[in-house]
């Protein structure tokens, strides 16, 4: 069971001198190998996404660069509970710095939500401050990088002119706290997820993701699952980390859905790769209209059931595996 998509093994740029896409970036890889080399203005975009999560209550971290805009988020979500979010938009993405490439350098955020990600020895740090209506919300928090363990990283090709380099990590262990006022959130054997990303986007787009980690069937499990925008380009971001190891899926999925907060099926058509229906609890709506900038956003928390099998043809049942599943549509 192998993907028709290219492996990289070794470190490319993934952009030629004048800024058009290199075609020999143009496939995926186990560890980051891309230099993301990525030139000219307003069609940049670059960001750095975190969510940790554990079995009641989750955050999620967000530094980003739209060009003309910095959006900047803190949120934070106790299942059946509170869910508290700050948002900082910044003009030309002033108080943000994002390193080319991923582990470069740190990524932080300046303002009234203020970030700072950095790498450590064996891991990430993710540490926030901000003010909200609940009170100060801080976190200092670790996600770990376990020696061999496999991550996700691909291209994908709109044009010489638009493309994306995004590298997607599942499955990595989680610990830490957040504190939101006088309440102590405690992410000790929590998992986390990274979407990092570098690329020129088309001015209106849409897309499904992902994502989730734990355990189930004795085995760690890390859910990678992309829709919609990687259609018609050769490529896909959907992948298995299983125990570690990756299993790379080039089909794209069949995602069906109606009512957002209703069980959603997403499948492999063509194979028995994937066969997962995801139960939502709990739904995150974020509409915005800045003119410039419009998102419409559904991302769903629940718990994924089902099979998946990996490239050694292994079947591993997936049993109520906590992440998110999402529908997002941009004009940027």
């Amino acid at each position: 069971m192998t993907t028709h998509e290219r492996e990289i093994t070794a470190p490319v740029d993934l952009c030629l001198p004048d800024g058009r896409l290199n075609p020999d970036a143009v496939g995926w890889t186990r560890t980051p190998l891309h230099r993301c080399n990525v030139r000219g203005w307003g069609r940049t975009k670059r960001w750095e996404y975190w969510c940790l999560t554990t079995p009641t209550h989750l955050v999620a971290v967000t530094v980003s660069s739209l060009d003309y805009l910095a959006v900047n988020t803190v949120y934070l979500l106790e299942y059946g509970g509170r869910e508290v979010t700050r948002t900082e938009l910044r003009p030309l993405a002033r108080g943000v710095e994002l390193p080319q490439s991923l582990g470069d350098g740190p990524a932080t955020a300046r303002g009234a939500v203020s970030i700072d990600l950095t790498e450590e020895p064996g891991g990430s740090r993710i540490r926030f401050s901000c003010s909200t209506d609940d009170g100060p919300l801080t976190g200092d928090l670790f996600v770990a990088l376990p020696d061999g363990h496999e991550t996700l990283g691909v291209v994908v090709p709109w044009s010489e002119r638009r493309f994306q380099y995004t590298a997607k990590h599942t499955a990595r262990p989680a610990s830490g706290t957040v504190r939101l006022g006088e309440t102590v959130y405690d992410f000790a054997n929590g998992w986390g997820v990274l979407d990092h990303g570098r690329g020129r986007w088309p001015h209106d787009i849409t897309w499904n993701w992902g994502a989730a980690s734990g355990h189930t069937d004795g085995r760690v499990v890390g859910l990678q699952l992309g829709g919609k925008w990687t259609v018609g380009t050769g490529m896909t971001e959907n992948a298995l980390c299983v125990d570690g190891r990756l299993s790379k899926i080039g089909e794209e999925l069949s995602w069906e859905y109606g009512e957002f907060t209703e069980p959603w099926t997403i499948r492999t058509p063509g194979s028995d790769r994937v066969e997962l229906t995801f139960t939502p609890f709990h739904d995150r709506v974020d509409h915005t209209d800045l003119r410039l900038l419009l998102t419409d956003t559904h991302q769903c928390f629940g718990r994924y059931t089902g099979r998946i099998r990996t490239d050694d043809g292994a079947s591993v049942a997936v049993d109520r595996l906590l992440g998110w599943a999402e529908q997002v549509h941009m004009r940027w």
